[in-house]
């Protein structure tokens, strides 16, 4: 079975495949990502690889007629597509040289640029789960791509927002968040000439951080040479960063938010990623429980501004161990 269920309360849809309940446990000295697999070429930099498993479809089946008044189906037009960082199995994110991370957004900006010509897909997502705590089963460095039939609900919200505030102020409201963030100084984790890393005032997560631009820029497909360089330095020192926190891998969702594709003008929208790691400490999982999941009211165990400036202190530590090497 693969549809979209409407909910008539929350006004979203739900994706339903309940094919992907067989997909097959991945053996452990078996990775489909890595070039000797017979399952991607031998000799790829970076490579979009259909996702074996989809949740939508660029050919749903035709969908149920059964149902009601209220109770809406619609097919499950998509595309789910699985990004490989490297052919190298044993790396990450952060890991990858600068240049790499570069051919990386190339690739992101191809597909969100492919996928968004697409007539039935309105919005292209661009993100990356990592680690066992939010159910990844292959280590192989990659992140994913869904190309939706409609704007998310979160997406929605935000749009909504960002037009309203507008509409009332003339300004962009990421745009003053950022100039605040500037202003105050004590979220901030890092910053260069372009991007502006930083823990939010709001943050749901001990850990979470904010990559915004300082200009005002719509999607990735805005960025000029210089942007695309520093933003994929920014993205490359957070998930270092994240990685020496705890001297682990270090799970998160990165997740870009930017312009929908659906043909329409959004002016007041502005592009940006967010992480969200759920870990509270080395040892300690924060999960959504009833207050997150049930009432939407999610609760933040720390202070941002603490845990920005311990990331911040990190990060400097970092700068300082790879100019002692440069050094010598």
């Amino acid at each position: 079975m693969y549809e979209l269920r409407w909910n008539p309360v929350l006004k979203w849809w739900v994706m339903v495949s309940s094919e992907r309940q067989n997909r097959p446990l991945t053996p452990e000295d078996y990775c489909p990502f890595c070039p000797e697999s017979d399952k991607v070429p031998d000799d790829y930099v970076v490579l979009s690889y259909p996702n074996d498993w989809p949740i939508l479809r660029e050919d749903p089946p035709e969908v149920s007629p059964e149902g009601s008044p209220i109770y809406k189906r619609a097919k499950s037009y998509g595309k789910c597509e699985v990004i490989l960082y490297s052919p190298n199995h044993n790396t990450s994110l952060g890991e990858l040289s600068l240049e790499q991370i570069e051919k990386l957004f190339e690739l992101w900006v191809e597909r969100y640029n492919e996928l968004g010509n697409k007539e039935f897909i309105k919005y292209v997502f661009i993100f990356e789960n990592r680690g066992k705590e939010v159910g990844v089963t292959i280590a192989h460095p990659h992140g994913q791509i869904y190309g939706f039939p409609f704007i998310p609900k979160k997406i929605e919200v935000e749009l909504e927002s960002c037009k309203e505030y507008f509409v009332k102020e003339k300004k962009c409201l990421y745009c003053q968040i950022l100039e605040e963030e500037l202003r105050l100084k004590d979220r901030i984790v890092d910053e260069n000439e372009s991007f502006v890393t930083f823990v939010p005032f709001f943050a749901d997560y001990p850990y979470q951080v904010f990559i915004i631009p300082r200009e005002h820029r719509l999607s990735i497909n805005d960025f000029d040479e210089k942007e695309k360089k520093h933003f994929c330095r920014s993205i490359k020192r957070i998930v270092q960063t994240y990685d020496k926190l705890f001297d682990r891998v270090f799970p998160y969702m990165m997740c870009f938010h930017q312009k929908p594709t659906d043909g329409k003008d959004y002016p007041y929208y502005h592009f940006h990623v967010e992480f969200y790691p759920p870990l509270r400490n080395h040892y300690t999982q924060k999960f959504n429980a009833s207050s997150e999941t049930g009432s939407w009211t999610h609760g933040n165990p720390t202070s941002p501004e603490e845990k920005a400036k311990e990331l911040g202190n990190i990060m400097e530590n970092l700068k300082e161990e790879k100019n002692n090497k440069k050094k010598s």
